[in-house]
């Protein structure tokens, strides 16, 4: 029987495309909308926090009316609005690129465990060591192999991404149904063929919920970066800030971090929903999230 080489030709159907996209968006705006809720519910636990404390904390501490008045209001200059939004920019890029590089990463590796389990067996417990090394103690170990560049930087994004990616993702190929990868080997179908097309859309979910988790904490490990490396982005000018007693702006920036957290978060769900609904949609149905 002739093994199996290439896939057939896969034809998009638009209203398939638009229907993904369509769960996509619903995802999205569902998603974000009860992120929405809970920080609105955040912010008032914490003004009201500030009212009880009364002057105690007065001047170290800043409250969401604080926060706001700062951000949009007259009184701020504009450049230092612009200063704020150009860390943001440079914080997210240095997370984007760590959250890239550990989440290919981890899908080769598990790609590899899948292919030769002696290798998962060995590199596995390893792993798990490394993972809880506290990362505030493996960013001077960055900057001694890396230097203080990018490269450092992205390295500590990557370590935040790329252990719960591995262990999701490999748990995601190995959980495909039997029957399944019986069936295109009964075809002629190699392994390599078989954990791409068969196992790996089988994973999308944990990969997603990998994505999902690490995704915030790629900002964070970004920030911490900046503030021990790089000397750049919001991770730096908190520090500084906080330094300078500029307490309206360090608590503005920290805010600005916590949103753009919730957002990245809500957009990643809004991916998965329209990635799901165009090649898993079994897996769809069953990771839907719920009104």
């Amino acid at each position: 029987m002739a093994a199996i080489t290439s896939s057939p030709p896969v034809v998009v159907i638009p209203s398939e495309r638009a229907g993904a996209f369509s769960v996509g968006v619903q995802r999205f705006v569902l998603t974000l909308g009860r992120a929405l809720l809970s920080v609105v519910l955040i912010l008032v636990i914490w003004q009201l926090l500030l009212l009880s404390w009364g002057e105690n904390l007065a001047f170290t501490t800043r409250g969401p009316i604080d926060v706001w008045r700062f951000a949009f209001g007259a009184d701020t200059p504009p450049e230092v609005r612009q200063r704020i939004l150009s860390n943001l920019w440079i914080t997210l890029g240095d997370a984007g690129l760590g959250l890239l590089v550990g989440t290919l990463g981890a899908i080769a590796m598990a790609f590899a465990f899948n292919l030769f389990r002696p290798l998962e067996q060995a590199f596995m417990p390893v792993a798990m060591v490394l993972r809880s090394v506290p990362l505030v103690a493996m960013t001077p170990l960055m900057a001694t192999v890396f230097g203080r560049g990018l490269v450092s930087v992205a390295m500590v994004g990557a370590i935040v991404t790329f252990f719960p990616t591995l262990v999701n993702v490999t748990l995601g190929l190995r959980g495909t149904p039997q029957q399944s990868v019986d069936l295109v080997k009964a075809y002629g179908a190699n392994r390599l063929y078989t954990l791409s097309r068969i196992q790996f859309p089988n994973a999308l979910p944990q990969l997603f919920a990998a994505l999902r988790a690490s995704a915030p904490l790629a900002i964070t490990g970004a920030m911490l970066a900046e503030f021990l490396l790089t000397g750049k982005g919001l991770g730096n000018t908190i520090n500084v800030d906080r330094n300078q007693f500029k307490y309206d702006s360090m608590w503005t920036q920290a805010a600005l971090a916590t949103l753009a957290s919730v957002l990245v978060y809500s957009i990643f769900v809004g991916i998965e929903g329209s990635v799901l609904a165009r090649f898993a949609p079994d897996r769809a149905k069953a990771s839907k999230v719920k009104a």
